[in-house]
């Protein structure tokens, strides 16, 4: 199926910035709007790939349940690892992420802003209601929190997300990190395979639904 050179190169100018060294880890996220939302910055800053994990049984029972709607497309970008068990999950986060920053309120919490966010890290969000769990606490590097002067200490999980990723963004911005050559990465070249892929698959669900009227 032909493809225009203009996609390819919007492609790998996509492809150029992103950040194979920064993931996003949710534990338990409830609400599937809250999922789509965070999808949605991940793509917005260059995230390829999230790390979702459900051990509540309610969750667990329901299924993964991402809000496509508030997702708007950034779902098909971005590849989706989703565990039942914590162990396994950090075993394979810590194998391709040097660091865990993960954000738990306590007397070791450093601020935000205080991080060096350029390094190989995996940012991680627990729920809505309890935060990160007791369990997963123990594979987090460093806990960080974000600054807040209002009354209510507290944002929405998707809110609490963006902010920390365009913190890094900026971060890796001034750092560099987003002027690379295309095939600078190994990856590079495999993503554009799969980016390819998603495509062609579109235009042929297109011309069945054209079929079918």
């Amino acid at each position: 199926m032909h493809i225009y050179p203009q996609r390819i190169e919007r492609f790998k100018e996509v492809i150029r910035s992103r950040q194979y060294d920064l993931t996003v880890v949710l534990e338990n996220v409830h609400d599937p709007h809250n999922i789509g939302a965070v999808l949605r910055s991940c793509d917005s800053i260059g995230i390829s790939e999230v790390y979702i994990i459900y051990t509540d049984p309610l969750l667990i029972k329901r299924g993964l349940d991402i809000g496509l709607r508030s997702s708007s497309g950034a779902l098909q970008w971005i590849d989706i690892h989703y565990f039942n068990d914590v162990g396994q999950a950090f075993k394979e986060i810590k194998a391709k992420y040097d660091l865990v920053f993960g954000t738990v309120i306590g007397d070791r919490s450093r601020m935000l802003y205080d991080l060096t966010l350029t390094e190989s890290i995996a940012l991680f969000f627990g729920n809505e209601h309890s935060g990160i769990s007791k369990e997963s606490q123990r594979y987090i590097d460093v806990n960080f929190v974000i600054p807040q002067h209002g009354f209510v200490q507290s944002l929405n999980i998707s809110v609490a997300c963006a902010v920390a990723l365009y913190e890094a963004q900026r971060q890796r911005q001034c750092s560099g990190k987003y002027e690379r050559n295309f095939g600078d990465d190994r990856r590079d070249n495999e993503l554009l395979k799969r980016y390819i892929g998603i495509h062609e698959s579109k235009k042929l669900t297109k011309k069945d639904k054209r079929i079918n009227l």
